[in-house]
C-alpha cells in the first residue's frame, strides 16, 4: 500500500512538473516568430464554431432547469418576480463559465490529446523537428491561443442562451412577458456580475489547451497511449478548471467586494 502511494505521488508530481515546464515553454515560444496565423484561425474555428451546437444545448438547458428548480422555492416566499434576476446572476457569475468550460474541455482537450498523440506515436512530430520546423509553435501555441480566444466568446454566447431558456420557462409557466423579463434582468446585473465570469474563461481556455497539448505532445505507448492521453486530457483539465475557479471566486470577492 505504501509502495502504491509512493508511485501515485511520484506520478502526480511528475505530471505537475511536466505541465509547469510545458507551460513555461509555451510562454517563451508564443511571442516568437514564426507566427502561424492561418493555423491559429483554423484552430479557433475548430474550437469555437464547431462547439456552437453543443454549447447552445447545454446553455438552454442550464437556464431552463435552473428556472424550473427555483420556481417552487421562490413561490413559497412570494419572490417569483425575482427569478429572472436570480437566474441571471447565477448563470453569469458561475454556472455558465464553469459548466461551458468543462463541456468544451470534454470535446476539445480530448480531441487535441488524441490528435497530437497520434502524430507523436506515428513520428510525425519527430519528422517536423528533424526538418528544422517548429512543431511546438505550429501545433501547441496555435491550439492554446485558440482555446483562450474561443472559450470567452462561447461563454458570452452561452450566457445569452441560458437567459433565453429561462425566459421560455417563465413565459410558459408564469406568462411573463419579454419586456418584463428583460427589465428584471437588466436592473439587477452589472459589470461585476458579467466581466469576471468571462475573464476567467480566458484562463480556463489556457488550461484546456495546455493540458490537451501536453498530454498529446508527450504521448507514448502506441494506440493505447493515444487513448490514455485523450482520457487524461479531459480528466486533468476538468479538475484544474474546478480548482482554478475556486481561486478565481476568491480573487473576485477580494477585488470586487461581492458575495
Amino acid at each position: 500500500m505504501n509502495f502504491f502511494k509512493r508511485i501515485t505521488s511520484s506520478k502526480v508530481l511528475e505530471k505537475i512538473g511536466g505541465l509547469a515546464r510545458f507551460s513555461a515553454q509555451f510562454f517563451r515560444t508564443a511571442f516568437r516568430r514564426p507566427f502561424e496565423t492561418k493555423e491559429l484561425i483554423k484552430q479557433t474555428y475548430e474550437v469555437g464554431v464547431r462547439s456552437f451546437g453543443l454549447v447552445a444545448i447545454v446553455a438552454l438547458v442550464i437556464g431552463a432547469v435552473l428556472t424550473m428548480q427555483s420556481r417552487p422555492t421562490m413561490m413559497k416566499f412570494g419572490a417569483e418576480a425575482f427569478i429572472p434576476a436570480m437566474v441571471a446572476i447565477s448563470v453569469l457569475r458561475e454556472l455558465s463559465p464553469v459548466l461551458i468550460s468543462i463541456i468544451v474541455a470534454g470535446r476539445v482537450a480530448a480531441g487535441i490529446g488524441a490528435e497530437l498523440g497520434s502524430m507523436r506515436v506515428t513520428e510525425q512530430i519527430d519528422a517536423m523537428e528533424v526538418s528544422a520546423l517548429s512543431p511546438f509553435n505550429y501545433l501547441v501555441v496555435t491550439r492554446v491561443l485558440a482555446c483562450m480566444i474561443a472559450l470567452p466568446l462561447l461563454t458570452v454566447y452561452a450566457d445569452f442562451l441560458a437567459l433565453v431558456g429561462s425566459f421560455f420557462v417563465q413565459n410558459v409557466e408564469a406568462g411573463m412577458s419579454g419586456r418584463l423579463f428583460y427589465n428584471s434582468v437588466m436592473t439587477t446585473i452589472n459589470f461585476v456580475d458579467f466581466a469576471p465570469g468571462v475573464i476567467k474563461t480566458i484562463f480556463f481556455g489556457f488550461i484546456v489547451g495546455i493540458v490537451g497539448c501536453y498530454e498529446g505532445y508527450n504521448s507514448k505507448g502506441g494506440t493505447e497511449g493515444v487513448g490514455r492521453s485523450a482520457t487524461d486530457a479531459v480528466v486533468v483539465s476538468s479538475l484544474l478548471i474546478i480548482l482554478a475557479d475556486v481561486l478565481a471566486v476568491k480573487l473576485t470577492v477580494f477585488f470586487f467586494d461581492i458575495a
